[in-house]
C-alpha cells in the first residue's frame, strides 16, 4: 500500500490544496471543460430523443470487421455501445435456468445470513432477497467468458484503444483475462438495488495517486481538450485503495451479458454516454466553492460518485439503455458514469452476467494469478467480499470444464 493510503483525509486535503495552487488557469480550465460538458450534454439529449444516444451495432458486423468508420467515432465519443446477438439466444436462455439452479443448489439465500456484513461496498442495500449474487464459478459464467464470439467482440473492443505507442505495449488487445465478477438477477417490483450515478474506476486516486495523475495529465498540464479515454499510457499501472468490490484490474470496458429481455424501466442500467467525463469532475473538485478537504463527495474504497449537489451539469445526461434481447452485450468505458434504475417496474427478471474487457497485460497477469487460486479452490474472487458460497460445492464449474481458450484466459495455460 502507498503511504499516503495510510492517512488518506490528510492526503486530500494536501493534494487538493497543492492543485489548487500549482494548476496554471485553474478557474479557466473548468470553464472551458464546462462549456464543452454542455454541448455535449445538449447532443445526448438530441440523440436520445432522436432514438438513442447509446450507440448500437450487431456482433455480425463485429465479427466481419464491417463496422462503419461513423459509428467507431461515435462509440469512442460515447465511451459506450451495445454489441446485439453476440451469444446464440438459445444457448443463453439455457444458461439463465442454469443460473437459477445454481443459485438454488448452492442454498445462496439460506446460507446468506451467515454472511451478513461481509460485504460492505452493498451493505448499504439491505434486502430480504438479494438481487446481485456473489457467486462466480459457475458453468453459466464460466461458458458465457470464454465464448469465441465473446474473445471477438472484446478484441475489437480493446482495439478501440491507443495499446502501443514508441515502442511500448501496454496490452495485448487479442489476449483477454476473464475478470470473474457475479450474477444479476433482479426480481420485478425490486426497488432495493437502485444504485446511485458513480464510476468504479478510482475515486480520490484520481486526484492523490501519482499514476492516475499521469493518466489525467493533461487535465492539469497543458490543454485538458487533449485527453484522451482511448490512449492506455498509465492505465496498466495506476494503484487503487485496496477495498472489497473495488476493481483492481485494468478494464477497457466495463460490461455486461444480458440472460434476459430488459430495457428502459426494468431496473436495469443507466448511461453518461460521455467517455470524456473525468477532465470536468477532477476540475470541479477544486473550485473555490468545493470545502476543503472534500473531493464533491469522494471517499476513499468506494466509487467516484456523481451527485447532484456537485454535478447537477453532467447528470442531465443520463439515460437508459435501450431495450436488449438475451445474448445481446451492453459495454461502457471504466470513466463512464453509470447507475442502476432505484425500481423494476417491469413484468420479467432483470438478468445479467456481469462480464467486462480486460486485456491481457502485467497487472491483470498478477491479478490472474491470485483469481486463478481462488477458482481452483471455489473461493470468492479476490476482488470482492470473502463470502466464500461455492467453497467445496461440487456444482462449479472446474478447469476440466475449460476450453484451451478459457484455460488461457483464466491464467491456467500459458499463451502460446
Amino acid at each position: 500500500m502507498e503511504a499516503w493510503m495510510n492517512d488518506v483525509p490528510r492526503a486530500v486535503t494536501e493534494t487538493q490544496r497543492r492543485l489548487r495552487a500549482e494548476v496554471s488557469d485553474l478557474a479557466g480550465r473548468h470553464r472551458l471543460l464546462t462549456e464543452a460538458l454542455r454541448d455535449e450534454v445538449s447532443a445526448i439529449r438530441a440523440e436520445q430523443a432522436q432514438g438513442g444516444a447509446v450507440p448500437q451495432i450487431a456482433y455480425a458486423d463485429v465479427a466481419a470487421g464491417t463496422v462503419s468508420a461513423a459509428d467507431i467515432a461515435r462509440i469512442k465519443r460515447r465511451g459506450c455501445v451495445v454489441i446485439r446477438g453476440v451469444h446464440d439466444r438459445a444457448q443463453v436462455e439455457a444458461w439463465n435456468e442454469e443460473a437459477i439452479r445454481y443459485i438454488d443448489e448452492v442454498r445462496y439465500l439460506e446460507r446468506m445470513k451467515d454472511k451478513a456484513g461481509l460485504d460492505q461496498y452493498f451493505s448499504a442495500l439491505a434486502s430480504s432477497r438479494p438481487q446481485i449474487y456473489s457467486l462466480y464459478w459457475s458453468k453459466p459464467q464460466m461458458m458465457a467468458r470464454q465464448n469465441p464470439t465473446l474473445d471477438t467482440t472484446r478484441s475489437w473492443l480493446n482495439r478501440l484503444w491507443t495499446f502501443e505507442k514508441d515502442g511500448t505495449r501496454y496490452f495485448e488487445p487479442d489476449r483477454q483475462f476473464n475478470y470473474a465478477d457475479r450474477i444479476r438477477r433482479r426480481e420485478p417490483g425490486d426497488s432495493t438495488l437502485g444504485l446511485s450515478p458513480h464510476s468504479d474506476g478510482g475515486s480520490v486516486e484520481r486526484w492523490c495517486e501519482p499514476t492516475f495523475r499521469h493518466v489525467y495529465r493533461h487535465v492539469f498540464e497543458g490543454d485538458p481538450l487533449a485527453f484522451d479515454p482511448f490512449d492506455a499510457e498509465g492505465r496498466t499501472t495506476t494503484r487503487e485503495i485496496p477495498s472489497p468490490a473495488v476493481c483492481s484490474a485494468f478494464r477497457t470496458f466495463q460490461g455486461w451479458t444480458a440472460l434476459t429481455r430488459q430495457g428502459p424501466g426494468d431496473g436495469t442500467l443507466q448511461l453518461v454516454p460521455l467517455a470524456k467525463t473525468t477532465p470536468w469532475m477532477l476540475t470541479r473538485a477544486l473550485q473555490p466553492d468545493v470545502p476543503e478537504g472534500d473531493l464533491c463527495g469522494a471517499k476513499p474504497g468506494r466509487a467516484l460518485g456523481a451527485s447532484r449537489q456537485w454535478h447537477p451539469e453532467l447528470l442531465e445526461g443520463l439515460v437508459p439503455i435501450p431495450q436488449v434481447e438475451p445474448g445481446d452485450t451492453v459495454w461502457w468505458h471504466q470513466d463512464i458514469i453509470h447507475a442502476v434504475e432505484d425500481h423494476h417496474r417491469g413484468s420479467g427478471y432483470s438478468n445479467v452476467i456481469y462480464i467486462g474487457a480486460a486485456p491481457w497485460c502485467e497487472k491483470n497477469a498478477a491479478y490472474a494469478a491470485r483469481q486463478a487460486e481462488a477458482f481452483l479452490a471455489g473461493r470468492s474472487s479476490p476482488d470482492f467480499a470473502p463470502e466464500h458460497y461455492e467453497l467445496d460445492f461440487a456444482g462449479r464449474a472446474m478447469a476440466s470444464d475449460l476450453s484451451e481458450l478459457g484455460l488461457r484466459q483464466m491464467g491456467l495455460k500459458a499463451w502460446d
